[in-house]
């Protein structure tokens, strides 16, 4: 059965952890609402594409622009599924919402489906929705993590494996969209027959 998907973007959201997801649960049947403050259907934000280089950290590059699919100003999250939270920039700013943030404790106090990828476990810590929760970031949110009260899991060498803790599936960065989708496609109910 096709679910209801609210996903919460902005400026700057990392290239491929808005643009796989949301074609891979749109293909797969599910309604995807990407959404962001202050912005409508059919706008778009800039999408910036990380990568790991051998640096001390990801690089950054400009990537796409990505469309909304849904305005911001009338999303009513009971109306929704699940959420899905993309890391890169965008988080950092997008948990200054407060919209964004009772959005967010909604899912948690309904139980519902999220996943959470890379930095946008910050939303998740500034919604409040981290003490005594288990999840992967990347490593550079570890600290809020558990100031929050939260359960930072290590990942992998490569970065691609994913976390369920309850209704919450999380993981690190972009390489772990095989398994963080498919997870949170087994919370969703959704199955995909060979």
């Amino acid at each position: 059965m096709a679910k209801k998907i609210l996903m919460l973007v902005g400026d700057f959201v990392e290239d491929y952890e808005v643009m796989v997801p949301f074609q891979m649960l749109t293909m797969v049947g599910h309604e995807v609402h990407a959404v962001c403050p202050d912005k409508k259907s059919g706008d778009t934000v800039k999408t910036s594409i990380h990568d790991f280089e051998g640096d001390q950290t990801y690089t950054e590059k400009r990537g796409h622009n990505f469309m909304l699919t849904f305005d911001f100003d009338k999303v009513n999250p009971a109306d929704y599924d699940a959420l899905v939270i993309p890391g890169g920039r965008a988080p950092e700013y997008l948990r200054l919402n407060e919209k964004v943030l009772e959005f967010t404790r909604h899912f948690f106090e309904t139980d519902k489906p999220v996943a959470s990828v890379c930095h946008g476990q910050q939303i998740l810590v500034a919604a409040g929705v981290m003490k005594d929760r288990s999840g992967m970031a990347y490593p550079a949110v570890k600290p809020e993590i558990e100031v929050a009260g939260g359960c930072w899991i290590s990942q992998n060498e490569t970065f691609s494996d994913a976390y369920v803790d309850g209704n919450l599936v999380t993981a690190a960065a972009w390489p772990a969209h095989p398994e963080w989708i498919r997870k949170f496609l087994e919370l969703l109910g959704t199955k995909i027959e060979a």
